[in-house]
C-alpha cells in the first residue's frame, strides 16, 4: 500500500471510530507512521483527506456491500434483505460502536463541509442505485405503480435509522423490528402485485 492509500485508509479507520472532529492530524499521522510532510504532500488540509477518503467509500460501495451479497444470493428482493443483514452482522461485530460509516459522517458534517456533503450524498445515492436495481428486476412481482426509487429510498431511510437506534439503545431490537416491519411491508407489495398481476387482462 502506498503512502497516499495508507493515510485513505488509516483516516477512513479513524473517522469509523472516533468522527471526523474527534480525529486529529497528529493521531493520523502517528497511526499512519508517516510524516507530516507526505500527508501534506496529498493532502494540503484536513478536509481534503476527508473528501479523498469519501471518495473510497463510493469505491468500496460495491465490493464490499453489494456485490457479496448478490454473489450469493439470486432472489432480488432477498438481495434487498441481505444488505440489510450486513449491517445487522456489522452492530453485532462491532458491539454497536459503529453505524453506517456515511450516515455518521452526514450527521457530523453536513451543514458545515458542504463539499463533503456533496459526496456524502454521492455515497448514499449509490447505495439507494444498488436498491432500486434489484427493485426494478423484481418489477413484474411488484404493483404498477410502486416507485422503484421511493421505494428504494425508503429502504436506504429504515436502514439509517434502524441503525441509529441500535447504536443507542445498545442491542439488536431496533434494528429487528425495523427490518421486520420492512420485511411486512415487501410481503403485501409482492402479495398485491400477484394479484394485479393476475387481474390483467390477457395479451391479445
Amino acid at each position: 500500500m502506498d503512502t497516499r492509500e495508507k493515510l485513505i485508509e488509516t483516516a477512513r479507520n479513524l473517522f469509523l471510530q472516533n468522527g471526523y472532529g474527534n480525529t486529529g492530524v497528529a493521531q493520523i499521522l502517528k497511526t499512519a507512521d508517516v510524516g507530516s510532510g507526505s500527508l501534506y504532500h496529498f493532502f494540503p488540509t484536513k478536509e481534503d483527506l476527508l473528501l479523498a477518503v469519501l471518495h473510497k467509500y463510493k469505491e468500496l460501495l460495491h465490493p464490499m456491500v453489494i456485490q457479496p451479497v448478490f454473489d450469493r444470493v439470486t432472489d432480488p428482493i432477498e438481495r434487498i434483505f441481505g444488505v440489510l443483514d450486513g449491517y445487522r452482522q456489522m452492530l453485532v461485530m462491532m458491539q454497536f460502536s459503529m453505524g453506517c460509516p456515511i450516515g455518521n459522517l452526514a450527521l457530523e458534517l453536513s451543514n458545515s463541509h458542504p463539499a463533503a456533503r456533496q459526496l456524502l450524498a454521492e455515497n448514499f445515492t449509490g447505495w439507494r442505485l444498488a436498491i432500486e436495481k434489484c427493485l426494478n428486476d423484481a418489477a413484474d412481482r411488484l404493483p404498477e405503480n410502486v416507485s422503484a426509487e421511493g421505494l428504494a429510498q425508503f429502504v436506504l431511510t429504515t436502514m439509517e435509522g434502524a441503525v441509529m437506534l441500535a447504536r443507542t439503545y445498545r442491542n439488536l431490537e431496533p434494528y429487528n423490528n425495523a427490518v421486520s416491519q420492512l420485511r411486512d411491508y415487501f410481503d403485501r407489495l409482492l402479495k398485491d402485485g400477484t394479484e394485479w398481476s393476475e387481474a390483467r387482462p390477457a395479451p391479445t
